[in-house]
């Protein structure tokens, strides 16, 4: 094999083979039939290492997460067709163990590994949010599980194609353990057809250019990976800064829960480490080694924009995560809210980051993405789920105030229509809209966080909310101020309600007429509210982002000059 390659021919390789994880993430995008995947688009393809499992390629419209924790998802499948001897071509594994491949459980895994000529040449892999794969709430987003056995059914790596014959047993055992087995099927061949149409695209790629250079262009791609990042580094200062924030509690005892990162820099290498965090909890906020990784990925993706989405990224930096904390819990510990903690890992990475280089951070966003389940039978004895997650403010920026009503900054996804889930589900939305006056004051405000008011429309239902940030605000940096804290209520005969732990609860009993209210959380501002313009102050009031009141308890009243 070559051990160079020419500029030209690596530019059109990596092209080529993004190309291919963008048309697997576009295939099983259309072919899914929940809208988790099919509409908010959670769910990321990639090629991966063919010992490592390292990430070489991932789609650009999947969830940024998935990068880091795929590799160890593909690494998993590698270890255990090692330890069997028994990997042939046409094989696929499927899988949800957590703790294995990271995330957590209602992320269902498929892995193939591709040969060329009768050799392995890589690894593909889907990876996508099922509706529902059982456990004790409707959706597996439990917020008072104390293992993993009450979040879902775990599966661990098993053939589901081997040598090209499907395994008719999984496919039985899988929709047996979900209540939606016909979603759970819809999706799974969406994922199927998203490998077969990877499997395609490649073998005309190294048709055209041979199995040689198509490797000298991956090992290109990663070194020019780790180049950039150690380059990015060394333009930063050398030095040691540290960040603290807390999860509300655990789901299980009303305790703050603090997450703590010292981020250090030392010429063109970086160390995060996470000593002092919080150990493992009873409840589900803890996450899996393989997930604090690639939060600690995620976040640098963040902070260096223009590095690309490939392993290389990751060689300079050491991240240290301590044993025994949230953030490497081991199997059978519930690991089903990681989102919660993954996004207040971020927070703290940016927040220490800021110190260092605050012209390359937001302020925090929203941090938390408000998993609500909403669950019940129709009139016809058919049993339906609403799981959903829902948007936020964005933090502030030295560019620019923070984005109105986002979605969690690990991912690309979207937001379900609302007219998407009243069509799919027995539920009316009374209000979906901006909130006022929850930005974080700055010179660039934070993003508005949103209102949901949502309507049960069947008889009866349930709902569960897995939340976070009801007892800690998103907050500001270079002066910034915090975004407004996120409040859930529900209805019910005497009046509305909140939950004891602020954020999270399950066991809601709906009837029908009764709704849910979710006032989501505002970005952190960015830079001192003084020196915000008193025009842009104005233009908030005027648009109904900020109440007058408000504007000038932030801002005080010069602001009122612009109108008159």
């Amino acid at each position: 094999m070559s051990g160079s390659i020419d500029p030209i021919t690596l530019a059109v390789l990596a092209g080529r083979m993004e190309q291919i994880a963008d048309e697997m993430d576009a295939t099983l995008f259309r072919a899914a039939f929940n809208p988790i995947i099919a509409e908010a688009h959670d769910a990321s393809h990639g090629l991966y290492h063919a010992t490592t499992g390292d990430t070489l390629v991932q789609g650009k419209s999947g969830l940024p997460i998935f990068v880091g924790v795929m590799s160890f998802a593909v690494k998993a499948v590698i270890d255990k067709a090692a330890a069997a001897g028994d990997l042939a071509e046409g094989d696929t594994y499927i899988f949800n163990d957590a703790h294995l491949g990271g995330t957590h459980l209602s992320d269902m895994r498929l892995v193939r590994p591709y040969f060329w000529d009768g050799a392995l040449f890589c690894y593909l892999a889907s990876v996508g949010h099922w509706h529902d794969v059982g456990g004790a709430v409707p959706g597996n987003y439990n917020p008072s599980a104390t293992d993993a056995f009450q979040e879902a059914f775990v599966l661990p790596p098993v053939k589901l194609i081997r040598s090209g014959e499907m395994q008719q047993d999984i496919i039985d055992i899988l929709l047996r353990n979900t209540r939606l087995p016909q979603s759970a099927m819809g999706d799974l061949n969406g994922q199927l057809g998203a490998l077969d149409l990877g499997q395609r695209r490649l073998d005309a790629l190294l048709e055209e250019y041979g199995a040689d250079t198509v490797k000298a262009a991956l090992d290109a791609l990663g070194n020019r990976a780790e180049a950039l990042m150690r380059g990015e580094l060394a333009d930063l200062p050398d030095g040691r800064w540290e960040a603290v924030d807390h999860l509300d509690n655990d789901g299980i005892t009303d305790a703050a829960l603090p997450i703590k990162v010292a981020l250090e820099i030392s010429g063109d290498r970086m160390v995060l480490d996470f000593e002092g965090t919080a150990p493992v909890t009873a409840g589900p906020v803890n996450i899996a080694l393989p997930t604090a990784v690639a939060t600690a990925y995620v976040a640098i993706k963040h902070i260096f924009p223009d590095l690309p989405a490939n392993a290389g990224v990751m060689r300079p930096v050491e991240v240290r995560v301590p044993e025994g904390s949230l953030l490497a819990a081991a199997f059978p510990a519930p690991v089903g809210g990681y989102t919660e903690t993954i996004l207040r890992m971020i927070d703290v990475i940016f927040a220490a980051a800021a110190q260092a280089a605050p012209d390359r951070v937001v302020a925090n966003a929203y941090g938390t993405i408000n998993a609500l389940s909403i669950a019940g039978k129709r009139a016809d004895g058919r049993p339906w789920v609403m799981f959903s997650f829902y948007g936020g403010g964005h933090g502030g920026s030295l560019e620019s105030d923070g984005l109105n009503h986002g979605n969690a900054p690990i991912s690309t996804a979207t937001i379900p229509p609302m007219e998407i889930l009243e069509a799919a589900y027995p539920v009316m939305f009374r209000e979906w809209a901006l909130r006022p006056d929850s930005a974080g004051a700055g010179a660039h405000r934070g993003g508005l966080g949103a209102v949901y008011e949502i309507e049960l429309l069947e008889e009866k239902a349930e709902a569960f909310l897995f939340g976070e940030r009801g007892r800690f605000s998103p907050q500001g940096v270079a002066g910034g101020g915090e975004g407004a804290m996120n409040v859930f209520a529900y209805e019910h005969e005497e009046g509305w309600d909140t939950p004891p732990l602020a954020s999270k609860m399950r066991g809601i009993k709906l009837e029908k007429g009764q709704a849910v209210r979710l006032e989501t959380p505002g970005g952190g501002g960015y830079g001192p509210a003084a020196e915000r313009a008193r025009e842009a102050v104005a233009r908030d009031v005027a648009m109904g982002y900020l109440t007058p009141e408000n504007a000038t308890a932030l801002y005080g009243p010069a602001w009122t000059e612009t109108t008159r």
